[in-house]
């Protein structure tokens, strides 16, 4: 029953005619996936729309179904769930005239391709991650002459706002190829299959924009170590799925994965151990922090006051990460200036950045917070 078909997001296909009489008229219907862990994990697909009619009418037919229900499989993939989305009329009976129509699945889960404009000159500081990245930019250039030495799996690592998504946005717009990014916690479906189905999707897609960089943030969320599995969820059938495509079973050409992670200790060593390169990302020095105040103030729609030293703020500053500047400290000097008219001075400086030591402060609210 399985089709290699593609199918496209939010569109419906229509199996049979139907005829207007007693009980159902028409049985909207999409699927739902397995009601346990651990089941089947393969969703099926009609071939034959013609062979499903007749399959689905025969299986449920006696059946009174209405919205909201659940229609399940005994045959080919036993105890399968198809939800009921619409039954015309409500609550009737499943005959030999029921029309059906079955939703397709939602195959464009991640974000759209992306043509990146940033550049590695927009990234201060990170200069051992940008040399690192050469490497990749050549093997995105010329998949070919790697071979089997591609550098096709690249773990980034370090803490938040360092830049891990902006570096692999410049190394998509340097390579000049489309950039697929998706957060780890995208992948994980509603249903049993739904997250290990959307890893191979995402992975045809790429092979359809061969060259390109697939780019999953949150890593963590689906590759934690197996004694945090039980906090999170077994999201297991997510991880095979992905380790089967970064193992290179089904060949790729032209396609690197880059996963970035805040969280490198609490990754699964089974699953690490399949990243040939681990590139880290640094919290700013002192004088990468200078350089950041004073590349982002130029773009400041408002002047800066003569009081304004940037030099001393860069001194107050350590361990903010570049996005905690351009974020906590710059985007709040700029918005109180704004409010009270004028330039930028000291003073908005010293309110935002006690606000932002403030925010950095502040305790978890939770243990991976």
């Amino acid at each position: 029953m399985k089709s290699k078909q593609r199918v496209n997001n939010k569109k419906s296909t229509r199996y049979g005619s139907g005829t207007k009489g007693a009980g159902a008229v028409k049985v909207v219907v999409k699927p739902a996936g397995y009601p346990l862990k651990g089941m089947f994990h393969e969703y099926p697909e009609p071939s034959e729309l013609d062979v499903f009619e007749f399959y689905a009418r025969e299986q449920w037919n006696g059946f009174i179904v209405k919205k909201g229900d659940y229609l399940f499989d005994r045959r080919m993939f036993p105890d399968f769930a198809f939800k009921v989305i619409e039954a015309e009329p409500d609550n009737s009976e499943i005959g030999k005239n029921t029309q059906f129509v079955v939703e397709d699945y939602d195959t464009d889960f991640f974000t759209q391709e992306i043509k990146s404009d940033v550049t590695f000159k927009q990234i201060i500081g990170q200069e051992k991650a940008k040399q690192k990245c050469k490497i990749i930019k050549r093997y995105l250039s010329n998949p070919l002459k790697f071979g089997k030495w591609a550098p096709k799996n690249i773990l980034f690592h370090g803490p938040s706002g360092t830049g891990k998504t902006m570096m692999a946005k410049a190394l998509a717009n340097t390579a000049h190829v489309p950039l697929l990014p998706v957060k780890g916690t995208k992948l994980i479906g509603e249903f049993v299959g739904d997250g290990a189905r959307q890893v191979h999707q995402l992975y045809e897609k790429a092979q359809e924009l061969s060259q390109c960089i697939i780019f999953i943030d949150e890593f963590d969320a689906i590759a934690l170590n197996r004694g945090f599995q039980e906090i999170r969820g077994d999201v297991s059938e997510i991880v095979n799925a992905l380790l089967t495509e970064m193992d290179g079973i089904d060949e790729r050409d032209g396609i690197c994965t880059i996963a970035a992670t805040n969280m490198l200790l609490t990754l699964d060593p089974a699953i690490r151990s399949r990243f040939e390169e681990e590139i880290e990302f640094t919290i700013p020095t002192l004088q990468e922090r200078l350089e950041i105040l004073k590349s982002y103030t130029k773009t400041f729609p408002i002047k800066l006051a003569r009081d304004v030293d940037l030099e001393m703020f860069a001194k107050q500053t350590p361990g903010f990460s570049g996005r905690d500047i351009v974020e906590k400290l710059l985007k709040g000097a700029l918005h109180k200036a704004i409010l009270t008219g004028g330039k930028v001075t000291k003073s908005h400086f010293e309110r935002a950045l006690e606000e932002a030591i403030g925010k950095k402060s502040e305790p978890p609210k939770g243990m991976f917070a």
